[in-house]
Order: structure tokens, then sequence, then C-alpha cells
């Protein structure tokens, strides 16, 4: 497992993944355009200046614990400003977390990546400009938050995911945190240098 680097004659930012790292990346980006879009999958086209003055968003906090977690609630001490805050942005901010998710998935594919991964061995070079990789990283945060929250991990419990066996689906699920992490990090340290 490697992380990201960034090329010194060229600039570009690249990894290179087993095909099954990429492969869990494409499913955990895919994952979470599914649960961003899920709720609007079936909404008819609209005429685009129509959609722009559209300001019918959601004004209520998602009861998905993992969107509730991506798209808290702005003014927790005032109901009518969360709820308006709510219904001009959110739509705009899910968009923007699917569309990047996506990325992950058609730089994958780009790379390679078959639309099943049957072949042992793939490796799979990605290599990003800076643009695609902050759009990686953001989407990097999407996916740990959403891995968190559904994991229920908290600050400070490094010992109880430890004393998990290595065979705990839990722990497993934690591992790829962790390494959705490890991505996280090189990538920053490659935009920073």
């Amino acid at each position: 497992m490697t992380g990201f680097s960034r090329h010194r004659r060229s600039g570009a930012i690249f990894a290179t993944f087993s095909g099954f790292e990429a492969d869990l990346l494409r499913s955990l980006a895919g994952q979470l355009v599914e649960l961003l879009r899920n709720e609007h999958a079936a909404q008819i086209e609209v005429d685009p200046f129509e959609a722009l003055m559209d300001f019918s968003g959601p004004t209520r906090e998602p009861e998905d614990p993992v969107l509730a977690r991506l798209f808290p609630t702005a003014y927790r001490g005032d109901e009518e400003a969360a709820s308006d805050f709510r219904r001009f942005t959110e739509q705009g901010l899910r968009d923007g977390k699917a569309d990047a998710a996506s990325l992950i998935i058609d730089t994958l594919e780009e790379a390679g990546l078959p639309p099943e991964l049957t072949e042992d061995g793939l490796m799979i070079d990605v290599e990003l400009d800076e643009p695609a990789a902050l759009t990686w990283m953001r989407s990097f945060t999407d996916i740990r938050l959403a891995l968190a929250t559904r994991l229920g991990v908290e600050e400070g419990d490094d010992d109880y995911w430890a004393s998990l066996p290595d065979d705990d689906p839990t722990a497993q699920a934690h591992d790829i945190y962790d390494w959705v992490g490890y991505l996280q990090e090189t990538l920053v340290q490659s935009l920073g240098g």
C-alpha cells in the first residue's frame, strides 16, 4: 500500500493502487454518491433557470445520521434561520459532494479500473492535477465522516479498536476508515510540497 506522492519534475500528484484498493475506493465513493442523491433520483428535468431560482430545498436536518453529520444544522439556537439556511444551501452542497465522489470513480475508471474486478494483480496508476487532488481530498473527508458515523468512532477510542480481533467485521471496517485517512494524509502532504 502506497499513498500519494508529487512527481518532482511534472508536479503531478500520483498514486498506484492495487485493483482491490481501487475497487474499494470506487465502492466507497459510489455508496456516498448513492446516499447523497438517493432522495432526488426520481426528480424530473426542469428548466435550468427555474432550477437556479428554486429555493424549495430541505428545511429540516436529515434523519440519516451520516447526512446529519455531513450537513449539520447551521444555527442551533434559531430554528427559522437554520431552516432557511438549509433550504438555500443543502442541495448545492449535496451536489458538490456527490460530484467530488463521482470524480474519484471517473478517475479510477479512466485509469483502467474495469466495471467488475476479475483480474488478480491489476495495478491502477492515478495521476491528479492540483484541482482534482483537492476534490479527492474533500471527498476523502466526506467518506471518512460517513464511515466514522456508521462505526461510532469517537475521539480517544483507539484502544477499543485495537482490542477487536482481526476477523471482526467492525474492526475491518475501521481499518478501511484508517486507510482512507492515510490516503488523505499523504494527499495533503503531496499538495503541500
